[in-house]
């Protein structure tokens, strides 16, 4: 079993680099359902770990490289092919959190200190990466949904989807960027603490 949750965080490292070129080539359903499967096995590959209590430390690094790099490397090929300014700056801002925390973490690591995820009633932090990953999903979809209309497409439901999509997208971008903001001030916090012990 720890072999199969380790296998489905590598999937996801894989994935994040295998979307690039498939948006690239316009195979947006091939790029929806990879980036679908890749943000389902984050989910499952914890749920497996906690159930069979195979968590460990190299485990744990994977699920976090391969949550980054999907999320940030799908968010980065979002804003090149809709370069507008309520979809480009929210990414830019959030990208740059994670390496502002990245950041912090390299630091105190430096000084073998680890910075815990802040604890709280509820994560902000899976929050923010479920929103992250409804907003892409809604945008990859509206793609993909885009190769199937034509002149001749009176179908009402594509007509709806191609409507909702960007709405769901833009609003969870920018949910997201509100969750990122709010994680990284309980980061900033926390790391500032941890500081008070570097000075002692």
């Amino acid at each position: 079993m720890k072999f199969f949750v380790n296998f489905l965080s590598a999937f996801r490292i894989a994935a994040a680099f295998a979307i690039i070129p498939t948006l690239m080539f316009g195979m947006y359903w091939t790029t929806f359902i990879l980036f679908l499967l890749a943000a389902m096995s984050d989910w499952f590959d914890g749920f497996l770990a906690r159930k069979y209590n195979v968590c460990t430390k190299l485990g744990g690094v994977m699920d976090h490289i391969g949550d980054k790099l999907l999320v940030v490397n799908t968010m980065i090929m979002l804003t090149v092919m809709m370069p507008v300014w309520f979809i480009v700056i929210p990414i830019i801002l959030m990208v740059a959190r994670e390496l502002y925390i990245s950041g912090l973490r390299e630091f105190l690591g430096t000084q073998k200190i680890e910075m815990p995820v802040p604890k709280a009633r509820f994560s902000l932090g899976k929050v923010k990466t479920t929103l992250q990953m409804i907003a892409i999903c809604a945008f990859l979809l509206l793609f993909a949904i885009g190769t199937l209309v034509t002149a001749e497409s009176d179908s009402r439901f594509l007509t709806w989807l191609i409507y909702a999509l960007p709405y769901i997208g833009i609003w969870g971008t920018w949910l997201a960027l509100l969750a990122s903001v709010w994680s990284a001030t309980q980061y900033t916090f926390t790391f500032a603490q941890k500081l008070k012990q570097i000075k002692k």
